[in-house]
């Protein structure tokens, strides 16, 4: 029976056991949307990517949920990038290196910068997609969802689908207290929601960092099959980006998101935001990935 290499990767962290765990499945080529979906759960991690060469850039990845496939998922694309490094199939020069990593709905920039004093480990950068402005949510509505009240928001705030390539819904909530008193949804109240509107999953978030370090801090939630809450995220990331710039909640284009210190995972991501606020070009998201487990599957 066939063979694959897998490798489990902690993306958007310096050291093991932060971050968000991912796998990464290479040379996968050879399988079957069915195949991936069934590997996605069997890792029963929040995604698990699936690599292989590409006619139109360098290489694919095709990113997959205990669920359902994404057209577009941040920590994968470090970790990806990183099982890269790891394995010597994209080879970084000392001058770092740039390439094109085709994903569902078309290729993406990745940028690598070369390990330095101040960054031992390779510093992967990810262009996302221009923004994509959506849906606006009834705060009655959608806020109790997550335990919440309309009062928990920023007054004036809106409750807004947000993509940079995954739509994402967008709650910014006024306080570290508000925010750790959010919970994951109930499933059959909230899929039924989700049912009717224009989001792949929730970002619940507010200014200020875990650290001193951080100047955002945030949630993400999910339902089963695919897990309660995502460590550290960097597509909906983005989307959030995006979103306090575009509305003027944010005085500099660059800044720190922290994200997953209250589960005991640790996770940074160093976000650029390129444009104006009234015509945002892009949003660049980066940090590491250290790989912790390496093995082979048999499918």
């Amino acid at each position: 029976m066939p063979t694959l290499p897998f490798l489990l990767i902690d993306a958007f962290t310096p050291t093991a056991l932060g971050g968000n765990p991912c796998a990464v499945v290479l040379d996968a080529a050879g399988l079957t949307d069915a195949q991936m979906q069934a590997l996605a759960r069997e890792f029963n991690q929040s995604e698990t990517a699936f690599v292989s060469g590409s006619a139109e850039a360098g290489f694919g990845v095709r990113f997959f949920t205990p669920a359902e496939e994404l057209p577009l998922a941040g920590h994968p694309t470090i970790a990806s990038i990183t099982g890269l490094l790891h394995t010597g199939r994209l080879p970084l020069p000392a001058t770092g290196t740039s390439l094109f990593l085709a994903l569902l709905e078309g290729p993406i920039q990745i940028d690598v910068l070369a390990p330095s004093a101040d960054n031992p480990q390779p510093q992967i950068l990810m262009t996302q997609r221009p923004p994509v402005f959506g849906q606006l949510h009834d705060p009655t509505v959608v806020a109790p969802l997550f335990g919440l009240t309309p009062a928990d928001l920023v007054p004036g705030a809106p409750i807004q689908t947000v993509s940079t390539g995954t739509p994402q819904l967008m709650l910014f909530v006024r306080s570290h207290e508000a925010l750790r008193r959010a919970a994951p949804p109930e499933p059959a109240t909230y899929n039924r929601y989700r049912a009717g509107s224009d989001f792949f999953s929730p970002h619940v978030f507010c200014l200020g960092g875990a650290t001193s370090a951080g100047h955002t801090f945030a949630r993400h939630f999910g339902t089963p099959p695919d897990i309660l809450e995502d460590p550290v995220t960097g597509s909906a990331t983005g989307g959030m980006a995006a979103y306090l710039w575009h509305y003027g909640y944010l005085e500099q284009p660059r800044f720190v998101a922290e994200q997953g210190h209250w589960l005991g995972r640790p996770g940074q991501v160093n976000v650029q935001i390129s444009g104006p606020r009234h015509a945002i070009e892009a949003v660049q998201i980066g940090g590491s990935g250290v790989v912790v487990v390496e093995g082979r599957l048999t499918i």
